[in-house]
């Protein structure tokens, strides 16, 4: 068992609550209040099971120690004390990795972005029982360093290439040899694999530590995109002073060529490096079965066809153990939540039209169970106890609400935390214990460490009452769920209305949404940002989620399959229309915006003829599904060979004949994800029917348009648009 944790993901309680206590003694609101991270509820830190059942590892703030604790007592025993290591000068650590044995610490520094997720670092391993730390490499800067099982050895990537370091010896082998930046790549996913599979990382180490394998990514036939970089002002290149440079990356839009994917493996005793003779679309997942089985998870390009491969790492020989089909698309999300025992494995799948697990046998892939049934989605599973022969996971409760839940072999359910709101749990490795994680809309997080058989609370981690007493007062506006009906369906809803509503009174509106397939907008959760700061200068702020988004089942998702665009345009409007109607809202001044997706569906709603709105903000959107990845396009669009006229009747680009509405379109000039020619070729035919808009571009920055100050500038250019079009 590898322990992960990641600093960079951990929230910093201390800092949160001094922030807020800060702003409380001020005694006035500013919208930084609501949009800037200082000011989040206070978490606690990435939890991470040690092997007895009993016991979690956790890092400091300052990310320079790290304790294990135990789940019933709260006792705690240094693991790492930075300041007495011999000759360390790392001033804090970005994550950690605990061996298998528990007995090595993979620790990573000076973190490098590549793009948005994935990185570079200085990667280094403390041995417990010496103190010794070693540095992976003399000059640093490896990718995705990973521990085998026994902590034995570091395999990682470097220009490339893959490597491992024997702790014991000090030696290092080169496994790989022909990698080469935008050409091939071992180890570290392509860019494509980052953004839409989600995967970091395809090191994986058999159990036994005897066999690393991993995936190659040969992306030379890929198209290369460019980026033009300037100096800028925040981190400032002074190497583009007077002319720019470039980013360049492989980047394949949708029907273009994908990286070529094979399997490789190696054998850590006789040193042979192998590469699997088989060549599919997608390899979305890879992974060890506890049984020293390679399991290969493979999609094919419309990916609507999922296979599950059991393969001999010493002969290469494979058996399927699975296979799922869909008339639209498979969600390879729920999919890559597979996982595997010595015996079989447990995956969740839509094929009932909603999606529930099912437990398959590893040696002849015979289904086992239908493990959960009925219409409330399984959205994480977390496990099996073996000794109890429960299996846990996470569905709905309605649309809203998240619950856990346990079944036995027999298919009895029992409710494991279920208050209404959204419930999450981390179980401990036998899974004795558990620590929960509860919100809703007037609840900010809160987390318990709890005993899993009668379900009592042992201690609070942390309650959020500080930032509660901030944030739960009457003059921040709170959500208000409610319902419309759209084309015969019903759309999950909510509402803010200032904090002194008046019913007599004719609001202004703002509409938020996203949109995009699967995604959910609308939960019962804790949420308090520039939404509530909208409402509070005078704006009622409104939010729907249309057909395509999540946890109402596969029909539900799946309507605008082939089509993106179309049935979320009438869901938005007729949302708009409902809103609209009420007695308090001004039916002439209702705006509409969104970001990335939700920006897409900014324009697409401003060109439906007849459409409500005044205005819309369109941040970072696609504008033509031509000019997106094969992956995120392809799934729901198929290719453009496939589907020309799907295509052109859901981009922006083809709609501009029934733009109505002032507009401000905001994006980033160095956009990996969403690049800036979708932009630029909207901009370049407004201009073309002489259309009057407006535009704010921010150099340099990506998709999320984050750091150097400009988030909170970033949303008062949005509300300043807004006062100045609907008031």
């Amino acid at each position: 068992m590898l322990i992960i944790f990641n600093r960079q993901q951990m929230m910093k309680p201390t800092m949160i609550i001094l922030a807020a206590c800060a702003a409380l003694q001020a005694g006035a609101w500013e919208i930084g209040d609501f949009v800037l991270s200082p000011v989040r509820p206070a978490g606690i830190g990435a939890v991470q099971p040690a092997t007895d059942g009993s016991h979690y590892y956790q890092i400091s703030d300052n990310g320079r120690d790290i304790d294990r604790i135990d789940y019933g007592t709260s006792m705690a025993t240094a693991v790492l004390r930075t300041d007495e290591l011999q000759g360390c000068a790392v001033q804090q650590w970005d994550g950690y990795e605990i061996s298998g044995d528990e007995q090595r610490i993979l620790l990573w520094t000076a973190s490098e972005s590549i793009y948005r997720h994935s990185f570079t670092a200085d990667y280094y391993v403390l041995d417990r029982a010496s103190g010794q730390l070693t540095k992976v490499t003399a000059d640093g800067g490896e990718e995705i360093a990973t521990l085998s099982p026994d902590g034995c050895r570091v395999a990682y990537v470097k220009a490339n290439n893959a490597y491992t370091l024997d702790l014991a010896t000090g030696t290092t082998t080169q496994l790989t040899h022909d990698g080469e930046k935008n050409k091939v790549i071992y180890g570290v996913p392509d860019w494509v694999y980052q953004e839409e599979f989600g995967i970091l990382n395809s090191f994986t180490w058999s159990p036994d530590s005897r066999t690393l394998a991993f995936i190659r990514w040969d992306e030379s036939q890929v198209p290369m995109y460019s980026m033009t970089m300037y100096e800028g002002d925040c981190k400032a290149n002074s190497d583009y002073a007077l002319y720019p440079g470039s980013f360049d990356y492989k980047y394949p839009v949708a029907g273009e060529p994908n990286s070529v994917v094979n399997v490789v493996t190696c054998d850590m005793g006789t040193g042979a490096v192998r590469t699997l003779d088989r060549q599919w679309d997608y390899i979305p997942h890879l992974a060890f079965a506890r049984n020293d089985a390679l399991m290969v998870m493979t999609l094919n390009r419309t990916q609507n066809d999922l296979h599950i491969y059991r393969m001999n790492p010493a002969d290469q020989h494979l058996a399927e153990v699975y296979r799922d089909t869909s008339d639209t698309w498979i969600d390879s999300e729920l999919a890559r939540s597979v996982t595997y025992t010595d015996r079989f494995l447990v995956i969740p799948s839509e094929r009932s039209g909603y999606s529930q697990l099912y437990q398959y046998n590893l040696d002849n892939g015979q289904l086992m169970r239908q493990l959960t049934t009925g219409e409330e989605p399984v959205t994480a599973y977390y496990g099996h106890d073996s000794k109890r022969g429960l299996f846990f996971y996470q569905c709905t409760h309605g649309p809203l609400n998240r619950v856990v839940r346990s079944v036995d072999s027999k298919g009895r359910v029992r409710d494991v935390e279920s208050r209404e709101g959204s419930n999450r749990a981390a179980f401990s490795s036998d899974f004795a214990y558990y620590i929960h994680t509860f919100s809703n809309a007037t609840t900010p997080p809160q987390y318990r460490v709890v005993r899993t058989s009668d379900r009592r609370q042992l201690r609070s981690l942390e309650m959020n009452e500080k930032y509660a007493s901030r944030y739960l007062v009457p003059d921040v506006p709170q959500r208000e769920f409610v319902t419309c009906q759209s084309d015969g369906y019903t759309l999950n809803g909510y509402i803010i209305k200032p904090a002194n509503f008046d019913p007599e009174k004719k609001y202004p509106v703002i509409m938020s949404q996203y949109s995009g397939p699967g995604s959910q907008q609308v939960l019962n959760s804790w949420k308090v940002d520039w939404e509530n700061w909208f409402a509070m200068q005078g704006y009622i702020v409104a939010c729907f989620d249309g057909r395509g988004t999540g946890a109402r089942g596969k029909a539900f998702e799946s309507v605008t399959y082939q089509n993106l665009g179309h049935y979320e345009t009438i869901d938005q409007v007729a949302a708009a229309r409902h809103i609209a109607a009420q007695p308090w809202v001004d039916a002439d001044h209702i705006g509409i915006w969104g970001w990335s997706y939700g920006g897409y569906m900014t324009l697409m709603a401003l060109s439906e003829p007849g459409h409500p709105f005044a205005a819309g903000v369109s941040i970072a959107p696609v504008t033509s599904w031509r000019f997106y990845d094969t992956i995120y396009a392809e799934r729901f669009m198929r290719t453009p060979q496939e589907n020309a006229d799907g295509y052109d009747r859901s981009a922006p680009l083809s709609r501009m004949d029934d733009l109505k509405g002032d507009l401000l379109i905001m994006f980033g000039s160095a956009d990996d994800n969403v690049h800036i020619i979708n932009s630029m070729q909207y901009i370049a035919k407004l201009h073309g029917q002489k259309s009057q808009f407006e535009m704010m571009v921010y150099p340099n920055m990506n998709h999320s348009i984050n750091g150097c100050g400009v988030r909170e500038p970033l949303y008062q250019r949005v509300l300043n648009f807004f006062d100045r079009k609907l008031k």
